[in-house]
């Protein structure tokens, strides 16, 4: 009797085939990241002590450290030291502290995350588990937002609580109280009687008229509203606290600054493999290479239209609050402070673009290199 053979029926010494079919609400393939895969990032991240005491010092540790000691020696020393809040403290711990410590924490937390487990050596661990290497790149970026921004807005809301509570009420010039808050009509009327005061003492936006050899020299009601109107605007910004809508608005941009400067050190430590090296060349490029990349000193003849898109900070500075000044010392607004004038001309809907443009070509970048690499 011939036996016929199951053409359907296993070979008995061979493997079983492997089943590449994903089970049913297994969704470990998708590019997507889950809750639980940001949550273990966020962990991850949490639980490194030192990076994150360095984070809070960078970030709300200098600032704050600075307006105790202002607050502490205005106590015990009212005669020589102003008051710790008002405008222009405001614009410089924004501008000079918080601008580009926050820029380097965001860059450091971003290399961190993007190589820490090359590092630690859990890459392969993290591959084999079947889950798609660009969800287990892309939910770094809220792992990590979800760290930087709640510490800038901290330290951003101490600068601002410090420079609204104790902002100067009043302004002590040339042994005379200035009023602070008045109307332009109100602060003609108040120069009127102090036509001392106004000509070159007083900071104004223009030359002092006719050269006067003797600023202190008598000057006529007259003369002396003519000049108080045209030096109103430093008045109404150097001496009394910010307002709230420019706190706002430089709030939102600090975070703007902070979010980029966070993906891009990701993309770059995630590129290289190491976190080491992009921190020094970001930090090289945050305090040396950046302020000339935004001057119009440095105009590149007949490819300024290059210039735009390919320098993103020229968009981040375009979305800058009016006074607040990031170029370090570039002088053109009222009250020597600095204004947008001096940047590469730039629309809205430029800005907006390279922005958008460069954050979503870092993320790619750097998910494919995470998908590519070898485990």
């Amino acid at each position: 009797m011939t036996n016929i053979p199951d053409v359907d029926a296993p070979d008995p010494g061979s493997a079983p085939a492997q089943i590449h079919a994903e089970a049913p609400g297994d969704h470990r393939g998708s590019w997507i990241p889950t809750r639980a895969m940001i949550a273990t990032r966020f962990m991850e991240l949490r639980k490194r002590r030192g990076l994150m005491i360095t984070l809070i010092a960078l970030t709300i540790g200098l600032p704050t450290l600075f307006l105790v000691i202002k607050l502490l020696l205005h106590a015990f020393v009212p005669h020589s030291y102003g008051p710790a809040g008002g405008f222009a403290v405001f614009t410089s711990l924004i501008a000079g502290v918080l601008y580009i410590f926050g820029f380097i924490a965001a860059m450091t937390l971003g290399a961190t995350a993007g190589c820490s487990d090359l590092a630690d050596g859990m890459f392969r661990q993290q591959v084999v588990t079947g889950r798609s290497r660009v969800a287990l790149y892309l939910a770094r970026i809220p792992a990590g937002l979800a760290i930087i921004i709640p510490m800038v807005a901290v330290a951003f809301t101490i600068i601002c609580a410090v420079c609204v509570f104790s902002a100067p009420s009043s302004f002590d010039f040339q042994d005379t109280t200035v009023p602070l808050g008045l109307s332009l009509h109100g602060y003609q009327t108040w120069a009127a009687d102090h036509p001392n005061l106004i000509i070159c003492d007083f900071p104004y936006n223009g030359p002092c008229p006719g050269n006067e050899a003797e600023p202190n020299t008598p000057l006529p009601r007259a003369l002396a509203q003519r000049q108080a109107e045209q030096n109103y605007p430093t008045y109404a910004v150097t001496y009394d606290s910010p307002p709230y809508g420019e706190m706002i608005r430089a709030g939102l941009w600090l975070e703007l600054e902070v979010i980029i400067a966070y993906v891009f050190g990701l993309w770059f430590a995630s590129l290289m493999g190491q976190r080491m090296v992009p921190i020094i060349l970001m930090i090289v490029y945050e305090i040396i290479f950046r302020p000339f990349l935004l001057s119009t000193k440095i105009q590149i003849p007949h490819l300024i239209n290059l210039q735009r898109p390919l320098v993103i900070e020229l968009a981040v500075a375009h979305f800058e609050p009016a006074g607040i000044g990031i170029n370090y010392g570039i002088v053109n607004g009222p009250a020597g402070l600095q204004d947008s004038s001096h940047l590469v001309p730039e629309s809205t809907a430029i800005a907006v673009a390279v922005i958008a443009a460069w954050l979503v070509g870092w993320t790619v970048l750097g998910a494919w290199r995470m998908a590519t690499r070898d485990a």
